[in-house]
């Protein structure tokens, strides 16, 4: 298929809601500008959902759920193969479609629809290995069947940094499990779920059984879906405030609930570590999405006797990261999301500049048009400085040192926060031992990558609960249910 142009692509994306099986403009045809932030233009316009388009896309999902949940699993299985299929057919659009909305740079962007479209194959897989199981009552009277049911229709609000693979996590084991859907994008980067929900309505997905609507208006739309006794379970990944308001509005319902919030990863490098493979690791862990990642290293604790070795070499590593528009050739770093993004990151960087940390490189914004902030190395940073307690989400990697193993786990868990943490040694028991002792729901051994769609993601603590991709994620999505039959 012929590459699109910029233009061509933008027009060919649906800037409308997408409701029952239909294409529709927004109550009083409201629109929202969805924005470039490599250069602060606006991209397009798309239509700005009301309360009452909400819950329009309520009403389709649950009219469609009890005869999507009668779709044989082998059904459901091929049109998540098709979509998967179709999805890497276009990975340069969508990828094209990814940089211009949200700024990484377009090999990354190539990167997130593989990663994205693995969770459509993997769930495709999962689709018809939904198990139950027979037993006998231990008195033998009774004969015990237990059955797995899809749970209902869902509520889905997906983040903007991860726009597209964060809609095919949640939309993959619900399609397999058979659950209709009502999806909320960012507002910031609502191009891929509305080209997703295309593509997915082309390989033959039943109306009704994805719904996306797109709105400034998160709060007042969803509010009124998540407490409506119709929706069964609501999934979020976004920060921990807003999702402990979430799970408040919940909590009337009883939502069966999946949280994927916000982190605060260590990266623990101890003094047998492989240096050169810390580094690389370190590069992968931090620069990840340009650091606005949950899974980001957000505080680096090196052992005291190697810190100067890696401090240089991940300075020198950073300084010389290529930092543009990510669709131009050879940009590694792209812009981040918004200026007050950028602010926010600057206003971490200088806090821990006045209270005595020292930049190995970067430290501060990119002159010019666009969203920009240069990769950062701060060493020496003090545990009182805010770069340490706060989820960062930009290229600035905080350096301190520790003393011994005991400290390292001490430092690293000591955060509300619990989602990943890294660690590099060369001695095995001391991996396994750390690893352990790490309060975080996933853990990288001398690797800077955990997500896989065929592992678990999720957190512990502060990080929410819940687990995403392996063969747990579909469980999100099933309800147990036991059926006694006496003899």
């Amino acid at each position: 298929m012929p590459a699109l142009s910029q233009k061509a692509l933008l027009e060919s994306v649906p800037t409308q809601l997408f409701i029952g099986g239909e294409w529709r403009g927004a109550e009083a045809g409201a629109t929202l500008d969805v924005y470039d932030p490599a250069t602060g233009r606006v991209l397009t316009s798309v239509a700005d959902g009301s309360p009452a388009d909400g819950m329009a896309a309520l009403d389709a999902a649950v009219a469609a759920q009890a005869d999507w949940a009668k779709v044989a699993p082998r059904d459901r299985s091929e049109l998540l193969r098709a979509a998967y299929e179709k999805l890497v057919e276009r990975t340069e659009e969508f990828a094209l479609l990814m940089t211009l909305e949200m700024g990484k740079p377009l090999a990354e962007a190539r990167g997130e629809v593989a990663y994205g479209a693995e969770f459509f194959r993997w769930f495709a897989e999962e689709a018809v290995r939904i198990h139950g199981r027979y037993a006998v009552a231990p008195n033998g009277a009774t004969r015990l069947i237990t059955t797995k049911q899809p749970v209902g229709p869902t509520l889905m609000i997906t983040p903007w940094n991860f726009p597209l693979a964060m809609g095919t996590r949640k939309i993959g084991p619900a399609i397999a499990a058979g659950c209709t859907m009502v999806v909320k994008p960012a507002h910031e980067t609502p191009l891929s779920m509305l080209a997703l929900a295309q593509l997915l309505e082309e390989v033959g997905l039943p109306k009704g059984v994805l719904n996306v609507v797109t709105t400034s208006h998160s709060g007042a739309v969803m509010e009124p879906l998540i407490r409506d006794s119709r929706a069964r379970k609501l999934t979020f990944t976004g920060s921990t405030g807003v999702g402990k308001k979430l799970v408040e509005q919940s909590s009337e319902q009883l939502l069966r609930l999946s949280m994927e919030l916000g982190g605060n990863a260590p990266f623990l490098v101890f003094e047998d570590a492989d240096i050169d493979a810390a580094v690389a690791g370190a590069m992968l862990a931090k620069m990840r999405n340009i650091g606005e990642a949950c899974t980001s290293a957000n505080r680096f604790f090196v052992h005291e006797s190697v810190a100067a070795e890696f401090s240089e070499k991940f300075a020198a590593r950073m300084g010389a990261l290529t930092v543009g528009k990510g669709t131009v050739k050879g940009v590694e770093v792209g812009p981040l999301i918004t200026e007050k993004a950028r602010a926010g990151v600057d206003e971490l960087v200088q806090d821990a500049v006045a209270k005595g940390a020292r930049a190995l490189t970067g430290g501060a914004p990119v002159p010019g048009k666009g969203f920009f902030y240069a990769p950062t190395v701060l060493a020496d940073v003090p545990a009182t400085a805010r770069v340490f307690g706060e989820e960062i989400f930009g290229p600035v990697a905080p350096i301190t040192t520790f003393r011994d193993e005991s400290d390292a786990i001490a430092r690293a868990n000591a955060t509300e926060y619990g989602l990943v943490g890294y660690l590099f040694t060369k001695d095995l028991a001391r991996a396994i031992r750390v690893a352990e002792a790490l309060e975080f729901g996933m853990v990288g051994i001398n690797q800077g990558i955990v997500s896989n769609p065929a592992a678990p993601f999720g957190g512990v603590k502060h990080s929410g609960y819940g687990r995403e991709g392996g063969f747990e994620g579909i469980d999100e999505y099933l309800e147990t249910k036991y059926i006694g039959i006496a003899l």
